[in-house]
């Protein structure tokens, strides 16, 4: 089995000590370096522990048949785009449990017409974890606001909408919220 969890990592700006300290039970950072060299065998407790710590599934840490992989060819700066310093791979966006989607048809704030805001719903105990993010949060009748989370007291959440001239808008025991994770915007 090939693992590919130094591109993945690599991908996710994360360094060695990173993934060992977002591990569950932490763990060196050497013990992850030798398991992304292949001097340590990669069981699928690892498998699972080191992907859980980067956020992804762990399929997304092998090297399958079925998946083709996506190449950095360049790394773009403030100087121009440049070849990087040596061979890297991007990890492309899967679906995880929990997930839902705005999609955008007209621009608004930060976001454009045609984006796709991909959002990981939470429970009203994580809320706190939301704070200073853009959340969708569901309203009676079927309906939802999609703003930044700016305060909370006890039960009620202070959203303020996207476009300009807006006011703040209270909502009182939402029961989830879904904070943005992901934006996915066609060129």
């Amino acid at each position: 089995m090939i693992t590919r969890i130094r591109e993945v990592r690599r991908a996710r700006k994360m360094t060695l000590q990173d993934v060992a300290d977002r591990c569950d039970p932490p763990t060196t950072a050497q013990t992850i370096g030798r398991l992304e060299t292949g001097t340590r065998t990669v069981s699928v407790g690892w498998l699972n522990r080191i992907a859980k710590a980067l956020g992804v599934e762990a399929a997304e840490l092998v090297t399958l048949p079925d998946r083709e992989d996506i190449p950095v060819a360049a790394v773009l700066g403030h100087d121009g785009a440049h070849a990087p310093r040596r061979e890297a791979m991007v990890v492309p966006p899967q679906a995880q449990p929990g997930l839902v989607a705005v999609t955008v048809s007209s621009g608004v704030g930060d976001y454009r017409s045609g984006d796709e805001i991909w959002c990981l719903r939470i429970a009203p105990d994580d809320f706190a974890k939301a704070m200073n993010r853009d959340v969708l949060l569901p309203r009676p009748a079927g309906r939802f606001i999609f703003g930044r989370l700016i305060g909370r007291e006890e039960d009620k959440l202070h959203i303020l909408p996207l476009g300009g001239g807006q006011r703040q808008t209270v909502i009182a025991n939402p029961p989830w919220a879904a904070v943005a994770t992901r934006l996915i915007r066609p060129l």
